[in-house]
């Protein structure tokens, strides 16, 4: 790829339903964007035609350290050879990880062999979906419009099955993950720009790993995103954050006449054209609420113990309950929230997998062209089974959750429209958006 035509920013995702986010905040903004699902061949590079954003799915939130090495490893290569001013590893914006899995300091150290610039900018918040950062502490909402909490006594964070909150300083939280992290305060930002850039510039070379920039309120972003586009022209540099660290960057080129002054608008979200399948893999009471409130759908339940299990006479039972009802035109809500009362090790993940080798399994015998994921892991997991190798942006159903189309070889995957959520995203009427158009 030559100079002329290579991306502005090159992302890996974390997560599936984070890299959709990115997705749709990068398409939004006026960059020709597309998501990979793994690193792409020749083939599929001229398929996406000229970038400006280009971004890997992956997995690494739920995997162990030596797992996540081997995952970033070939990514790594890849965009070091694409060289992308910016590479982002975008992770969630509750900065979901712990030492023993989605360590970030361990995805650090891959990165740093490929990137060679000391200076590593950490967004520490993502505004419009209520999650901030002040004084290096993480808040964030509840669900959308909720109460905003401070991470480690935000209730369902506190909680959360595989990487419970319970420190908010995210520089101790990260120095627990083998990371080194100074911080950039909200106070910093209102001395102008000649006062930040003499504090970055003191930052930039400090014995430490990364710096952490507190982020308030969405004006702070375009402030941010100067920082890093300056340093990335003179050195390729990786930062680290949510989607915040796209929105920072488009709303410093925004300001810079870059971009649209205002965001491409997305394309409504059409009521569905027949059937409506979604797999509920996640634990969160937010989407609880959200299973309860959906009207479109017939649910039920999956066991998820027999699921783990690959119980092969019940797998082959709800197949083809589940397809029938798909078959017959009716929308289809399949929940494995029992999987809150597993124990074992990693049944989280477990459930995962075996949720998206169940989506695989279904798809065959259905006609069904939309489908909803909810969980990050289990998101990830499910379109890791299938065969399709990246997803463009359609729309919005509601913020934090975009609507995706596929891009496949065969003709089953190619074209369907894909919603992929993370726990705590969407309003309680999400699922029957999917359905209805939003």
């Amino acid at each position: 790829m030559t100079k002329e035509h290579r991306p502005r920013i090159c992302f890996y995702g974390d997560d599936f339903t984070g890299a959709t986010d990115t997705l749709a905040t990068a398409t939004e903004a006026g960059l020709r964007s597309l998501l990979f699902l793994c690193v792409p061949d020749r083939r599929q590079l001229e398929a996406a035609g000229e970038l400006d954003c280009l971004g890997i799915a992956g997995a690494a939130r739920s995997m162990a350290p030596d797992e996540m090495r081997e995952e970033l490893e070939p990514v790594a290569r890849f965009f070091a050879g694409l060289q992308a001013p910016v590479t982002h590893y975008k992770i969630c914006s509750t900065f979901d990880s712990a030492p023993h899995v989605g360590n970030i300091g361990a995805a650090l150290s891959v990165w740093r062999r490929h990137v060679d610039n000391d200076f590593v900018p950490i967004v520490g918040g993502q505004p419009n979906l209520q999650r901030y950062c002040l004084f290096s502490n993480l808040h964030a909402a509840v669900n959308g419009g909720g109460e905003v909490f401070r991470i480690d006594r935000h209730q369902t964070m506190r909680n959360h099955p595989v990487t419970p909150m319970h420190e908010a300083d995210m520089r101790v939280h990260l120095a627990e993950q083998g990371m080194t992290v100074a911080a950039i305060h909200a106070p910093a930002y209102e001395g102008g720009v000649e006062q930040l850039d003499a504090e970055v510039d003191r930052l930039a070379h400090g014995d430490h790993d990364a710096v952490l920039f507190d982020v308030g309120d969405a004006a702070h972003l375009p402030l941010i995103g100067r920082q890093i586009w300056q340093r990335a022209q003179r050195q390729r540099l990786l930062a680290i954050g949510a989607s915040s660290v796209v929105q920072a960057l488009c709303g410093h080129w925004r300001g810079q006449g870059e971009l649209p002054q205002r965001s491409v608008d997305a394309a409504r979200v059409a009521a569905a054209d027949g059937a409506v399948f979604v797999l509920a893999g996640s634990l969160s009471p937010v989407t609880a609420r959200q299973v309860a409130a959906a009207r479109s759908y017939e649910r039920i339940a999956l066991d998820a113990r027999r699921l783990i299990d690959d119980d092969q006479a019940y797998l082959g039972v709800m197949l083809s309950r589940i397809a029938q009802r798909l078959n017959d035109g009716r929308h289809v809500l399949a929940c494995t929230a029992d999987g809150a009362h597993l124990d074992g090790e990693r049944v989280a993940l477990r459930l995962a997998q075996a949720s998206g080798d169940f989506l695989h399994r279904l798809l065959p015998l259905t006609t069904v062209r939309r489908i909803g994921v909810a969980g990050g892991d289990t998101s990830s997991h499910a379109l890791k089974a299938l065969d399709i190798w990246g997803l463009s942006y359609l729309g919005k159903l509601s913020p934090g959750v975009a609507l995706c189309r596929a891009h496949a070889d065969g003709a089953r995957e190619n074209g369907i429209e894909l919603m992929l959520k993370g726990g705590q995203m969407g309003g309680e009427d999400l699922f029957d958006r999917l359905v209805n158009g939003a």
